[in-house]
Order: C-alpha cells, then sequence, then structure tokens
C-alpha cells in the first residue's frame, strides 16, 4: 500500500480517492504489535479449542494469517488436521450429553453473558476482524453488533422451544409433540462475515441444547478463536463449544460432515462447495443447513424514487467491498430512468474513498486476496471485449484493492450477469417492461436474495411474488436482521437461519401416543 496517494480533492471521471495506509507500522507483525492496536490480550489466540482447553494441533502445525491490506503475515495459527477434527466431535458428542440436559433458562443465561461479552470487547473484535478480512473497521463494528443480535435473541428464544398438546383422535389417548436437540453440530464459516457467520449458527444451536464445532474459513480463524474465548469467559462447559482452525478446509470438511456423532452440518459459501458438503452428509443422513451462492437482481422500476434507489444500490453493492453473497450482483433499470440512474450510481461510486480498513475515512478496503482480486478483472475485461462500457472505475488500484465500478451496455448473455461477481462493480442492464424485468431476475440457477424499488404497491405484490427468491428488499438494500429468517431458494440453499425459524434447524420433533386412558 506503500504506492497509494493521498485523497486528492480532483474527482475527474473515473478518478477514485485513496487514502495512505493506515496509521500502525506492520514492517513486524507480532503479539506485542497486536495489543498496541488496543486489541485485548486474551483475545489475541493461536491455538484450537476443544474441551475447554486451548492446544497445538496434533501435528505441531501452524499456518500464517495475511492482512489483504498488505498480504502480509500478521499471526500464526494452530493448522488442524482430521485427527483434531475427531477430538473435537468426540468431545461435543459426551459436552452433548450433558449440555441438552441443562434447564433451557441456564442455557439462555450463558448465551446472554456471551452476548454482554461480544458487545463490551466490540472494538478488539473489530479489529481483529479487519485485519484478517480487509473491511473497513466501521463495518467490522458494525459485523460485531450485527452477530451480537443473534445471540442475544436466540438467549430469548432459548425459553421458547415448546411442544404441543394436540387435539385427540380418540378419548383413551393422548397425542404431544416434543421438541429435542439434534445433538452434535458442525458449522463451516465463510470469511466474508468470519463473526456474524458463527453466531448465526452457533447461538440457536446452543440455545437449543446442541453442542458445536466450528470450522473458521482458513482466511478469518482469529475472529472465531476470540469468539471462543468469549465463550469460554461466558462459561460454557468444556467441549459445548469447540473452534479448530485449519489452512486445508476440504480435508477438515470432510471429517465435519461425515462422521457419524455429528447430526447436523451448517455452511456458508459457494454452492459448488456446498454440493460437494451435502453429498459427503448423504451418507450418514445428517440435517444440514445451506447458506450458498447467489446472483441479487436489483431491479429499479421508472417511477421508482432515484435518490432513493442511488442510496440503497450503494449500501448493497459495496458493502465489504462487494464481498456478500445478498449484494446486488445485476442492475436491472427501465429504460425511462436508466440514464439518470447510472449517472448517479457512478458519480457516488467515484466517491468512494479506497484505503487500508483501518484507516480512518476508509469506505472500501482491499478484496480478499490476489486470487480474487483476479477473478473481479477478468470479469470486468470480458464484459469490456463482449460490448460493456466502463463509466467509472473498472481497474486494480494497488495489491488487493479494486476501484468501485459501473458497467453499462450490459446484456444477459455477458459472464458477468451470470456469475457471482464478488467483488465492487455494478453491471446495469436495461429493460422495457415488468415482465422482461422478472424475466430477467429469475434468469439464474440462484435465488438468494432480490431487490425491488417501485412506489407502487400493486407492483410490490406482483414482482415479489414472481421472484424466485428467499429474500427480497422492497425499496431497501439492507435486508439482514436477526429477526428475520435468512436463506435461499433454487441453488442458493436448504434451510434458514435468523429468527423463530432458526432455531427449528436445530431441533427434532419427537411424536408421544399415549394410550389406555380410558
Amino acid at each position: 500500500m506503500s504506492n497509494m496517494n493521498k485523497p486528492s480533492s480532483r474527482q475527474d471521471k473515473g478518478d477514485t480517492p485513496v487514502l495512505e495506509s493506515d496509521p500502525f507500522d506492520h514492517s513486524q507483525y507480532d503479539f506485542d504489535s497486536l495489543r498496541q492496536m488496543s486489541i485485548a490480550e486474551h483475545l489475541i489466540k493461536g491455538k484450537l479449542f476443544i474441551n475447554g482447553e486451548w492446544r497445538d494441533a496434533a501435528s505441531g502445525g501452524t499456518y500464517p494469517v495475511l492482512n489483504p491490506a498488505d498480504s502480509k503475515a500478521f499471526f500464526r495459527v494452530a493448522d488442524a488436521a482430521q485427527d483434531d477434527a475427531d477430538e473435537a466431535i468426540n468431545a461435543a458428542h459426551q459436552a452433548f450429553l450433558k449440555w441438552s440436559k441443562v434447564p433451557a433458562k441456564v442455557r439462555a443465561e450463558k448465551l446472554r453473558i456471551w452476548f454482554e461479552l461480544i458487545i463490551e470487547n466490540q472494538h478488539s473484535l473489530a479489529v481483529i476482524m479487519t485485519l484478517e478480512s480487509g473491511k473497513p473497521l466501521n463495518e467490522s463494528k458494525s459485523e460485531v453488533t450485527y452477530g451480537a443480535s443473534f445471540v442475544e435473541w436466540f438467549a430469548e428464544e432459548a425459553k421458547r422451544i415448546n411442544g404441543d398438546l394436540m387435539t385427540s383422535v380418540g378419548a383413551d389417548r393422548k397425542v404431544m409433540v416434543s421438541k429435542q436437540a439434534v445433538g452434535v453440530c458442525t458449522a463451516i464459516t465463510p470469511w466474508n462475515f468470519p463473526l456474524a457467520m458463527i453466531t448465526r449458527k452457533c447461538a440457536p444451536a446452543l440455545a437449543a441444547g446442541c453442542s458445536v464445532v466450528v470450522k473458521p474459513a482458513e482466511d478469518t480463524p482469529m475472529t472465531a478463536l476470540a469468539l471462543a474465548a468469549l465463550a469460554e469467559q461466558a462459561g460454557f462447559p468444556a467441549g459445548v463449544f469447540n473452534v479448530i482452525s485449519a489452512s486445508s478446509g476440504i480435508s477438515v470438511g470432510k471429517v465435519l460432515t461425515t462422521h457419524p456423532l455429528v447430526k447436523k452440518v451448517s455452511f456458508t459459501g459457494s454452492t459448488e462447495v456446498g454440493k460437494l458438503l451435502i453429498k459427503q452428509s448423504a451418507d450418514t443422513v445428517k440435517r444440514v443447513s445451506m447458506e450458498l451462492g447467489g446472483n441479487a437482481p436489483f431491479i429499479v422500476f421508472d417511477d421508482a424514487k432515484l435518490n432513493k434507489a442511488v442510496e440503497g444500490a450503494i449500501a448493497s453493492k459495496y458493502r465489504n467491498s462487494g464481498q456478500t453473497c445478498i449484494c446486488a450482483n445485476r442492475f436491472i433499470v427501465q429504460a425511462g430512468i436508466y440514464d439518470k440512474f447510472v449517472e448517479a450510481l457512478a458519480v457516488k461510486s467515484r466517491q468512494l474513498m479506497i484505503g487500508n480498513g483501518m484507516a480512518p475515512g476508509t469506505q472500501q478496503g482491499p478484496l480478499i486476496n490476489e486470487t480474487a482480486v483476479t477473478k473481479v478483472k477478468q470479469i470486468v475485461d470480458d464484459a469490456v471485449a463482449s460490448g460493456a462500457r466502463v463509466l467509472t472505475g473498472g481497474k486494480v488500484v494497488a495489491g488487493n484493492f479494486f476501484q468501485p465500478t459501473v458497467l453499462v451496455d450490459v446484456d444477459e448473455s455477458m459472464d458477468i450477469v451470470n456469475q457471482e461477481i464478488f467483488g465492487p462493480v455494478c453491471p446495469v442492464i436495461k429493460f422495457e417492461t415488468e415482465e422482461e424485468a422478472i424475466a430477467l431476475a429469475n434468469a439464474t440457477p440462484y435465488g438468494l436474495a432480490a431487490y425491488v424499488y417501485t412506489k407502487k404497491h400493486k407492483r410490490i405484490w406482483r414482482v415479489s411474488d414472481a421472484l424466485d427468491y428467499g429474500m427480497i428488499g422492497i425499496n431497501e438494500g439492507i435486508i439482514s436482521t436477526e429477526i428475520a429468517p435468512f436463506g435461499g431458494m433454487k441453488e442458493s440453499g436448504i434451510g434458514r437461519e435468523g429468527g423463530e425459524y432458526g432455531l427449528d434447524e436445530y431441533l427434532e420433533l419427537k411424536y408421544l401416543c399415549m394410550g389406555g386412558l380410558d
């Protein structure tokens, strides 16, 4: 990042403001340098957390954690292998036998303490997250709050796991339905939301009485380990919450999806990997929750409020530099508002400040690694070669940093319309009729999130009913919340996370028929 310039007052077409590197000297990363960034010492963890103990990997191996802003290693963590995963699962099974019998009120109390500790340590968690994921510090702080909200929500829901007494078919019997914890759950989580994806999966599991083994993404293990430190401080019994960091997601993931003691697998990531994990889980008929890839359409009708649509587009597209599964991937804009929309979108995109996530004022951090940058550049170059035109951006700034980009003259034949971009790129397609917009939006195997901007209430209902998506934002670009079910249709996944529905994923229904009562 040393070749980045200070912010310039010049805002010519295609020019993107860039901040200097963050104020800390990272030429030599070590434990002391992390403490100097106001990270609480007890949250700087590099070992596996299994059965309530911090331990090295069985092999003794470690691997480096890189800062995407400068591609330098700033810490090393234990590199778990299959033996470590097996040990964690066995520990979780023994813990489950006791935890599942703990009164719901006690489980709720532990979760409430965990929630309070996460909030108390917001800054430390956010700094760790920014260092390993690259996202701006303010976004990391928001993620801590968002992630903690799931712990708070399911702490409250733990006390509301109720069964039913059904209307009986005969006077001599009673029919009842009870709910029981599924068992040991494994959570395989992504790098783009390294805290919230853990709490969204583990909070309902723990509330239900399940034990968990978390395998965080290879790129972002330290946030997960910090959460484990807080879970330990909250007083969860040994083995209830386990975290294993690993550089090889494939080998460890196979154990987490095939082990006979695992009863539930939850995964957030690509559709390709999700399909593999479903296959691996099938032989032992495990329950699965899969939150997979997306290709979100952002539909803007002529009658939409232009400023609100542009604000929603910026919020949806550029959060975490476009590296979210529900961010707008295709902008489908009606002809009457198209020119005004793309120009306003380009102006706002040019104003976004690029820089190290630790630097005050940064709005766009780096992509996660060089591979991600290469993919985004290739997909933009391919679109331009196929006839798209760059209205702003379109270039690598330096290292892993890519300019916020708006592409016009895009059509549905281009790869950029049919792939999940996972970068700060807005391809904009023009449409004429409502039917055309719906057809364009649904022309994908994915069905996670969609966005619609219009002032016509009848249109809102028509379009919402016609869109094959699990979540729809209507005149709203940010839709995630702990109170609503998060998940997709088609090849975007199975199951829901969050809200009252999220707890059901970790519960088994048991039907009891009590006869001989006459």
